[in-house]
């Protein structure tokens, strides 16, 4: 039987990051998964929205990685897996500025990562999803003066039809968590159902 441990961490704060990494001997996959979406161009974004939207999305990561990738060195092994998005370096999206430049820094600091520490045993990739529908989308289209306009939007942009699932970017984690991607690090794994095209 395994017993699974839940807490709540703010993972911008360093002090409670740290006081989570003291409670782990090892942690063999870290998954950075905390973000947030600011709509808007670099016009809409001010100089706090910057701030916060950098915080969440890549201090978070900073603070996490620098906090258990010591646990990993020292066992000569660990995966850390960075959610990133498609909205980033590898695309440009309408009213994404700020979102865009941290997962860009997240696609960065997860190859900077890979390569640092790749012959010590440690492994780190990201995944960029596209349009994935969520409780945190529908309540971005629903905050939307015309949120039925907004849906329509964001489902004129997904080529295949449909947005992705939860479930779907949920499988590719596991894979990248397993053995089965054992020579896979330092890259982006898109999933967009071709959005990018």
């Amino acid at each position: 039987m395994v017993s699974i441990k839940t807490k709540v961490v703010d993972v911008t704060k360093k002090d409670q990051v740290e006081a989570l990494a003291k409670e782990f001997d090892h942690v063999d996959v870290l998954f950075n998964v905390a973000g947030f979406v600011h709509h808007g161009s670099i016009l809409d974004c001010e100089e706090a929205d910057w701030d916060f939207t950098m915080n969440v999305n890549v201090h978070s990561m900073y603070l996490m990685s620098r906090a258990f990738l010591p646990k990993m060195l020292a066992k000569k092994s660990g995966n850390i897996i960075n959610m990133a998005s498609v909205a980033s370096s590898i695309k440009g999206v309408v009213n994404r500025c700020v979102y865009s430049t941290s997962k860009a820094a997240v696609i960065g600091l997860t190859k900077s990562i890979a390569a640092d520490f790749l012959e010590q045993g440690i492994r780190c990739n990201c995944v960029c999803p596209g349009t994935v529908d969520t409780p945190s989308l529908r309540g971005r289209i629903q905050a939307q003066p015309n949120p039925e306009q907004a849906l329509k939007d964001f489902m004129a942009r997904q080529k295949t039809g449909r947005m992705c699932t939860a479930e779907e970017v949920a499988h590719l984690c596991v894979y990248l968590a397993s053995d089965e991607s054992a020579y896979v690090t330092g890259t982006e794994h898109i999933i967009d159902g071709g959005w990018r095209l």
